[in-house]
């Protein structure tokens, strides 16, 4: 029996080599000729695509403003907000059918893991690849108070905003900890908080110190939604230009439970009895109470809900505006963001009533205690995804979903298949 030696074996050709000089005859045969044609075209369409995606992030002037949003008037912001909404994309079909077409031939019968292959057509339908990456991943966690507890909405006072803040800087959290093990980074911005914080340049983004009293009137102008709205968007945009490419949405607010409950009461229809949670751990007395000064926003307000902006300014909060940016530049800029809770959702709702494609690029993450969560996710089109009984807020529901996104990736990178396994198909 002879036996062959490494060095021994003919060396194989790669396809740029046949291409290059031919087959061992020297000639290279048609078929190699199309495979290779087909090859490089699906190359050149990869890196079109990855082209106009990079070209979308960085070739612009946020949306036809200057990087000081704070200079710029109404009309200017409203004209921004325009431009961002318009330019909102379809995912990409092409990308999605070829990505079920990966995971059909894994060693699994058909669909059996459910709802990681949904998460991962859906990347695919964003990146518009069939080959997804995850390069980095964020929590942007936007800060704002509301006039609003002066009602007595909330069992914890106002100052509890800025403190946690600090929590959220200094790294101490529960959404830092989780964060950290998911490989993400935490973003906090003050959007609206009503101390003071030291250094100053915490406040560089502050649009106000935190909103008006939604029981007496409106919780902001019009101007300053818009504002809070894209320095959220910035934000996102600033994130994404880093190296970001996996955003999840985190807030902190005290009272901000009353502004989300409002809007999602708004924009769903539902009653505000059926909206409408205890936030911070409310008593029943306190839980009525609440329900009561909801009403009275809704009804001093009259809030226009076919106008997002009317609405948003009305009966919302500066950190639920922010959100909102976030979410719409995150779809502007072909990025996933992962939803949190109530007040995630209640931005979500307020970003598909203005873009409603955006909807397709949102990733629901945990089921709240908050009971208007789940029918401002099913507004949506989506379903959560998990079941843990949180009610903290911060983005923690949705830093958990990290290595859940990610595990989608990773069945489609290296999880065998069929063939290469030597594994019989059957009629599964």
């Amino acid at each position: 029996m002879l036996e062959s030696k490494p060095g021994d074996l003919p060396k194989k050709k790669s396809l740029s080599g046949v291409l290059e000089s031919g087959g061992d005859d020297g000639k290279v045969p048609t078929t190699i000729k199309i495979v290779a044609g087909l090859y490089f075209l699906q190359k050149i369409k990869t890196k079109w695509r990855r082209f106009k995606m990079t070209t979308k992030r960085t070739s612009r002037n946020f949306h036809g403003l200057n990087n000081n949003l704070k200079e710029a008037d109404e009309q200017a912001l409203e004209s921004a907000l325009k431009e961002l909404t318009s330019g909102i994309e379809k995912l990409d079909q092409e990308s999605i059918s070829a990505m079920q077409q990966r995971l059909d031939v894994k060693i699994k019968p058909t669909r059996s893991l459910g709802v990681l292959e949904d998460i991962g057509q859906q990347l695919a339908g964003i990146f518009r690849t069939s080959q997804p990456k995850i390069e980095g991943k964020a929590v942007l966690l936007m800060g704002g108070d509301h006039g609003v507890v002066t009602e007595g909405v909330s069992a914890a006072p106002q100052e509890v905003t800025a403190q946690m803040f600090y929590s959220y800087l200094e790294g101490g959290a529960g959404i830092n900890v989780l964060a950290e093990y998911g490989g993400a980074k935490v973003i906090a911005t003050d959007i609206g908080i009503a101390a003071p914080l030291d250094p100053p340049e915490l406040m560089v983004n502050r649009v106000k110190n935190g909103t008006n009293n939604i029981a007496e009137g409106p919780a902001m102008t019009r101007q300053e939604a818009l504002l809070a709205l894209l320095t959220g968007a910035q934000i996102a945009a600033k994130t994404v230009d880093s190296g970001v490419n996996l955003l999840a949405t985190g807030e902190v607010g005290i009272g901000n439970t009353t502004p989300s409950a409002a809007l999602v009461s708004v924009f769903t229809g539902h009653s505000v009895e059926e909206v409408t949670g205890r936030g911070t751990g409310v008593s029943d007395e306190a839980l009525k109470h609440k329900q009561d000064v909801i009403k009275r926003a809704i009804e001093v307000n009259q809030p226009d809900p076919s106008d997002p902006i009317d609405t948003l300014s009305k009966i919302g909060g500066l950190e639920i505006a922010a959100l909102t940016g976030a979410i719409l530049e995150a779809a502007y800029q072909h990025i996933p963001i992962i939803l949190d809770g109530i007040i995630s959702s209640a931005a979500a709702l307020t970003a598909a009533q203005l873009a409603p494609i955006s909807a397709r690029y949102m990733i629901s993450s945990h089921n709240s205690e908050e009971q208007g969560h789940r029918l401002a996710l099913k507004q949506l089109g989506l379903q959560p995804r998990l079941d843990f009984h949180m009610r903290l807020g911060e983005g923690t529901g949705a830093a958990l979903m990290f290595p859940m996104v990610e595990a989608a990736l990773k069945i489609a990178d290296e999880m065998a298949t069929f063939e290469s396994a030597g594994v019989t198909t059957g009629d599964f």
